[in-house]
């Protein structure tokens, strides 16, 4: 009996820190500044994205995909990330072209969750502060919302 008890307190801070995660969201991908990392800055970076909320962030997959609208025509290009020194850390230099409105589309996965978001690019730049974070997979509204 006596057993019983002592496992009782890490049960129900097991039980805590998973309610906790789930309130809080869980995984999800955070935008920074490339100012803060000089690997950042040497690769010419506008973004940085870090995978977080997640047991092991260097498991996370991240990608992106510019989405644009050029002389009427909707145009999509996959982007490269740079895996930084830190686990599920990643740079992003500019891979779209001035021309046109752009939104950039980061997603990540970690193990079954899935989480983007969107961000929207303007003329002096990428725009993280207004940036959309959603659970799973945004619509096309969602997009093109940030595109008009």
């Amino acid at each position: 009996m006596h057993r019983v008890l002592r496992q009782i307190p890490a049960a129900f801070t097991l039980l805590v820190l998973a309610v906790s995660l789930s309130a809080f969201g869980g995984f999800s991908l955070v935008l920074g500044s490339p100012e803060a990392s000089a690997d950042a800055k040497a690769a010419r970076a506008v973004l940085t994205i870090r995978a977080t909320g997640c047991a092991d962030p260097s498991m996370a997959i991240v990608s992106g995909t510019a989405i644009g609208m050029v002389k009427g025509k909707k145009q999509s290009i996959p982007l490269t990330l740079l895996a930084l020194p830190q686990p599920g850390f990643y740079a992003l230099a500019r891979q779209w072209p001035q021309e046109g409105r752009w939104v950039l589309q980061i997603t990540g996965k970690a193990g079954s969750e899935l989480t983007t978001v969107l961000v929207p690019v303007t003329a002096t730049g990428v725009d993280r502060y207004n940036a959309k974070h959603i659970a799973g997979r945004p619509d096309a509204a969602e997009v093109a919302a940030l595109l008009n």
